[in-house]
């Protein structure tokens, strides 16, 4: 009868434990979330992961990161190992924005909910993207050259990866400004694809073919390091304005050696850490903007020491 008894109180025991332990609501220490990144080897989306990484662990979540290394079969591929760990939700940087389409599309039949962050995706269902305003970046670029040069001048533009939002919007914000200073010659576009490499050859032989020039807009700060390189090579660093975008740590120690006169702060490491926040948000079902815009800020020597980028 004792042994009846004990037996009772044990099953009793655990059945109370068991419901103790399920709440009803969902735990945070349980999500298992992809992050599909399109290159780890740029200083920008390195302080990207480690946005999201960080915040992850602090989270309590397990945060899958891969490194497509700039190719979109590849990123692909990584995404399909991805969702065959059966994860909670999809966070997407695209490699390429038409071809980030396709992954969407894949991720949304086996119903993963999708986030995209810094590049948009050209086509299936995302939830939200979190991203900062590359046409307004732009813009603040051309009004500051525009505004240092009196709206008259030879610039040179060093372009992104046109197959990406980010790299057309940029391109299309500084020149829809710039459009309306007839004293403003643009002598040089060219796309660099966000490499320093690249831009360094790049502008090599542009300062070769313009004896003039008198400011370069380089689309983000990896370009922009290349591009500074060249001229100071050249031995034209006092003639030519530079601007760059981003705000990166070699970016922002330029301007305080008075290499560089400015750049446009878009810290990613915020935007690895507005992801997750979004994602958690998505996973215990409350509502999310379709489109999380973070500020983004003109910086120059007057400002840069009060740039918070993490």
């Amino acid at each position: 009868m004792k042994k009846l008894m004990v037996l009772c109180i044990a099953i009793i025991g655990s059945i109370v434990l068991a419901a103790c332990g399920n709440t009803g609501g969902s735990d945070d220490d349980s999500y298992t979330i992809g992050l599909a990144m399109n290159t780890l080897n740029n200083p920008f989306f390195v302080d990207l992961k480690d946005g999201a990484e960080e915040t992850a662990k602090a989270e309590g979540i397990e945060l899958i990161v891969t490194d497509s290394q700039g190719d979109p079969s590849k990123q692909l591929s990584d995404v399909e190992n991805i969702l065959q760990r059966n994860p909670d939700l999809l966070i997407l940087n695209p490699v390429d924005s038409d071809a980030a389409a396709q992954i969407v599309m894949i991720a949304n039949e086996q119903n993963v909910p999708v986030i995209t962050v810094d590049r948009q995706s050209a086509g299936g269902e995302v939830i939200s993207h979190i991203g900062f305003d590359a046409l307004k970046s732009g813009n603040i670029a051309a009004t500051f050259l525009s505004d240092i040069l009196g709206g008259n001048g030879k610039v040179v533009e060093i372009q992104g990866i046109l197959g990406t939002n980010v790299g057309r919007d940029r391109s299309q914000g500084f020149n829809d400004h710039m459009e309306g200073f007839d004293g403003i010659e643009i002598v040089a576009r060219q796309s660099a694809n966000f490499d320093r490499g690249q831009a360094l050859k790049v502008m090599e032989d542009i300062l070769q073919a313009n004896p003039e020039i008198d400011a370069v807009y380089a689309a983000n700060d990896e370009m922009v390091m290349g591009a500074l390189s060249a001229i100071e090579s050249a031995g034209r660093l006092d003639d030519i304005i530079v601007i760059g975008t981003d705000a990166i740590d070699p970016a922002l120690d330029a301007i305080r050696e008075k290499k560089l006169e400015a750049t446009i702060a878009e810290p990613p490491y915020f935007l690895g850490k507005e992801a997750i926040h979004t994602a958690i948000k998505i996973l215990n079902d409350e509502d999310v903007e379709e489109m999380v815009t973070l500020e983004n800020t003109l910086v120059t020597e007057e400002n840069v020491d009060e740039i918070k980028t993490k």
